[in-house]
């Protein structure tokens, strides 16, 4: 298992070529090898791609709009395979499919097509979670009905660390379920900040290995499952600096052995 970084976590820092590449290189400064394109400004494929290269950094999946997944199919493929990422990746169920049963049978239904023509392409379509996606509809969770609904070597997933936790599972159990389908994880890790004056905690994201995530059993089932890159992200930094969290994960991981 390779380690990557995420993007999105340094998004605010990738809005112009210029700030791109000084990010990149910062990215590149910390060890990272692997990086996920996620929350960037609107850079040419091409661009991005020499960027990276320039920095030793190679692109493997990104995160792109579902909207152009779904009806711009052929031009986000273009744009992978400029980039020389196998893996093509949305963020989460867009919010129109979100209501009911109906509405993830509709999801499956609408993007099933576009997910066979990724597929006969030679690249993968994988689905990013939340917590959403542990709400039960009639009995069942979310991802089991995402999991069911697809082949499997149309849709593989992105499990999130942070966010199956969050909804109430268990990563390294949904790495097993999910085995041969997790090519791609996100690493994050999960404490708790008590509310001053209150008898109240709060969930927060954290470092990898810097919270309560049970770290010896992911490991396990990343390399039982096939896991292939892991890349550490944080949706939100909590007043600490981006760069610094990803260097606090990946010093962390290089000392479990994994870079």
């Amino acid at each position: 298992m390779k380690i990557g970084a995420q993007l999105y976590t340094v998004n605010q820092f990738t809005k112009t070529e210029a700030d791109f590449e000084a990010t990149i290189k910062k990215i590149a400064d910390i060890g990272y090898a692997y990086v996920q394109i996620s929350g960037i400004g609107p850079i040419p494929a091409d661009k991005v791609r020499a960027i990276c290269n320039k920095y030793g950094l190679k692109i493997i999946i990104t995160h792109t709009s579902p909207d152009r997944v779904l009806n711009d199919t052929e031009n986000v493929i273009k744009e992978h395979k400029i980039m020389g990422a196998g893996y093509i990746g949305i963020g989460g169920l867009p919010e129109m499919y979100k209501e009911d049963v109906n509405g993830i049978n509709q999801f499956i239904a609408d993007f099933t097509p576009p997910a066979k023509i990724i597929y006969e392409a030679g690249m993968k379509f994988m689905y990013h979670n939340h917590q959403f996606e542990f709400l039960k509809y009639d009995g069942k969770l979310i991802i089991d009905r995402l999991a069911d609904g697809f082949q499997k070597e149309h849709m593989g997933f992105t499990l999130d660390t942070y966010w199956v936790q969050a909804g109430g599972g268990d990563p390294a159990y949904y790495l097993k379920k999910l085995a041969g389908r997790v090519d791609t994880i996100h690493f994050k890790d999960m404490s708790l900040l008590k509310v001053p004056g209150q008898y109240l905690q709060v969930q927060i994201m954290s470092e990898v290995l810097e919270g309560n995530l049970n770290w010896p059993e992911i490991f396990k089932a990343c390399k039982d499952a096939g896991v292939k890159y892991a890349f550490v992200e944080q949706d939100d930094e909590y007043m600490t600096n981006p760069f610094e969290c990803l260097k606090v994960s990946y010093n962390n991981l290089v000392k479990q052995g994994y870079k």
